[in-house]
């Protein structure tokens, strides 16, 4: 694993710890049966949603890091990143009429005034704000400033939404005026630490760059270098990619697992949300470089993860074809990066439920499985629950919002691909892309 990637989830593991609040009482039992393909994924995403909508934190409207208290931080711990999967799954939501557009419109331009008074270093939100005051909480003892990725992460929601709300009335005309302030404000180029041909993950007021994490890939942070060479007022040469992210020990792979080539990336590809966070707005069909067929990337990352679970070398108990998806989540030893490097017996449905656009058919199967067979124990009121164990009979009460959120996204994308299209529709976007030298059907409408 790339050190970025390595001391994020040790941070995590040693600091999660496992007190979790009950959830409110929910009657698994009751779920309905017998339900068409169809009707299954609109069941799962609508109740995915209620996370991002009902558990939104009251003062912000933000998405709350976890649906449990861990991290000692109490209730108040909103997430940027999950915010900005919250915001795509707000826009899923309008489209397919569970809230209304007005409704929609207004509480996200509610969050957006919120973020615009809240705490940022050089236009970049930290990880974690409180949801009621916007002050800046710590990740980590160093990490108190802006998180380049999370902000990524935000801002690849905020301009899904921008392009969504796209009518002539004051509630959206002030939204995508803010959108726009933020994204404009975010000074990529200050993260390149004085001119270096990289991005860095973080710089704080306090600490400075003591981080010092450089952003080299294959992993999940592939939208910042978009979004960095797409921004208008501090953008970030080519170079900045090609000699900073694509340079590393571990970005090009080009070996063969279990029968499927996999262009990028550590050997067995790494946990699945590499194929997911980045490519919840930013669309991998058609998209390539001179690196890679993104297409091609995720699909087979995809499949390699799934082939390693039925092969399941270390023998856990429900692993199977209609069982599968290793990706970082909580664990029964607390949150953990799982993938076939990292392999605990857990499987964590976010990973095969946001991977339908790559695997349907596979992806279905372990969807009809989680939903039916295991429901009565991982089913809930936020759709399902983050992790879970067969081998130790351990299932999470836990709810992620990085976790929710690609599930409810990458259903959309699978079935109708709302979010890339809006994504990929952002003129600006479309010169990043152009500037990087990447191919896409999308640059062509």
């Amino acid at each position: 694993m790339n050190r970025l990637f390595l001391f994020l989830f040790a941070t995590l593991l040693a600091t999660a710890g496992n007190a979790q609040k009950k959830a409110a009482p929910f009657n698994a039992a009751a779920r309905p049966r017998n339900l068409s393909d169809s009707a299954l994924l609109d069941l799962v995403q609508r109740q995915t949603f209620r996370y991002f909508w009902d558990f939104a934190h009251p003062v912000s409207g933000l998405a709350r890091e976890r649906s449990n208290v861990a991290f000692d931080y109490g209730n108040e711990v909103v997430t940027s990143g999950g915010t900005g999967f919250g915001v795509m799954s707000i826009v899923v939501a309008t489209e397919r009429g569970w809230i209304t557009r007005d409704t929609a419109a207004k509480h996200l331009l509610r969050m957006v005034k919120f973020l615009w008074k809240a705490d940022a270093f050089h236009g970049v939100y930290p990880h974690w704000l409180d949801g009621a005051t916007g002050k800046a909480i710590r990740f980590s003892r160093k990490d108190d400033g802006g998180d380049l990725v999370e902000h990524a992460y935000l801002l690849q929601g905020l301009l899904c939404a921008r392009q969504y709300f796209n009518r002539d009335n004051n509630t959206e005309r002030e939204l995508r005026d803010r959108i726009n302030w933020i994204w404009g404000e975010t000074e990529w180029n200050w993260y390149t630490k004085g001119g270096e041909e990289v991005l860095y993950w973080h710089w704080s007021p306090n600490n400075g760059w003591a981080m010092n994490f450089p952003l080299r890939g294959y992993n999940e942070t592939l939208i910042t270098y978009v979004l960095a060479a797409s921004a208008e007022r501090y953008p970030v040469p080519s170079s900045v990619y090609h000699r900073g992210w694509a340079q590393s020990n571990f970005f090009k792979n080009g070996k063969t697992f279990f029968g499927h080539k996999l262009p990028l990336g550590f050997d067995y590809g790494g946990p699945l949300f590499f194929a997911h966070y980045s490519f919840l707005g930013l669309s991998p069909k058609g998209l390539k470089d001179e690196y890679a067929d993104y297409w091609e990337q995720n699909r087979n990352h995809t499949l390699i993860n799934r082939a390693y679970v039925l092969d399941n070398p270390k023998k856990w108990k429900g692993y199977g074809p209609n069982s599968w998806g290793l990706t970082a989540s909580d664990s029964y030893v607390g949150y953990a990066a799982h993938s076939p490097a990292e392999d605990l017996g857990v499987i964590s449905p976010t990973a095969a439920l946001s991977s339908f656009p790559y695997t349907p058919e596979y992806s279905m199967q372990a969807l009809r499985y989680f939903y039916e067979q295991m429901g009565d124990k991982i089913w809930s009121e936020y759709g399902f629950v983050d992790a879970f164990s067969e081998s130790k009979n351990w299932y999470a009460t836990s709810h992620l919002a990085i976790d929710q959120g690609p599930i409810i996204v990458m259903i959309e994308n699978h079935r109708t691909g709302l979010l890339w299209n809006l994504f990929m529709s952002c003129p600006e976007i479309k010169e990043g892309l152009k500037r990087l030298n990447f191919e896409s059907p999308y640059l062509t409408k």
